[in-house]
């Protein structure tokens, strides 16, 4: 892990970001699938959110500490905490109704 990565998983701690962790691996079909989909929604909504794609082959360790069974896997992460998982194909529909879900959820707090 090179010293910028270690700076991006540092801030899923920071109390104003909120992160959509995607495990994926290279030969994974529908990860390759969900490409396109995750830079729509990074254009769509960007200022709300940031995307990290975290690679299970290249970081084995991550993928144990997050207990990613299948891939894809996301997870809606903030302030050190996991507030959505889905596995599988998504559309960026259900994304942002995952997102506006943790969202309001976070003001009634």
């Amino acid at each position: 892990m090179n010293d910028a990565e270690v700076e991006q998983l540092k801030e899923l701690y920071d109390p104003e970001k909120l992160f959509l962790l995607d495990f994926s691996a290279e030969w994974c079909g529908p990860c390759q699938t969900m490409i396109p989909v995750l830079d729509h929604l990074k254009k769509r909504i960007q200022e709300k959110l940031n995307i990290v794609t975290i690679d299970v082959d290249r970081y084995p360790q991550a993928a144990m500490v997050f207990k990613i069974m299948s891939l894809p896997t996301f997870i809606l992460y903030k302030k050190g905490e996991e507030l959505w998982r889905r596995g599988g194909l998504l559309t960026v529909r259900e994304f942002e109704e995952a997102i506006s879900r943790v969202k309001s959820e976070e003001i009634k707090e």
